[in-house]
């Protein structure tokens, strides 16, 4: 079973270096959507307008294999 990474960009950085293994594309986005889901609700308003913050998954040649970004804009 292929081995993919969860890393995260931003707000309080990390780098995936267990990854998990799950058994294909599919099975990785609804874990990647699950997890950025989690960290965000536990940013707890840390997350600033100007900021932005991305989970990048990758395999385990290291190759981005999605992203999910999230930008904080002021609205002017």
């Amino acid at each position: 079973m292929p081995r993919y990474f969860f890393h995260v960009r931003g707000v309080e950085p990390s780098t995936d270096t267990e990854g998990e293994d799950l058994p294909d594309a599919e099975a990785t986005w609804r874990e990647a959507t699950v997890f950025a889901a989690d960290l965000l609700k536990n940013m707890q308003g840390r997350l600033e307008p100007g900021h932005e913050w991305h989970l990048e998954v990758t395999d385990e040649a290291g190759t981005s294999i999605f992203s999910i970004y999230i930008s904080a804009q002021n609205g002017r």
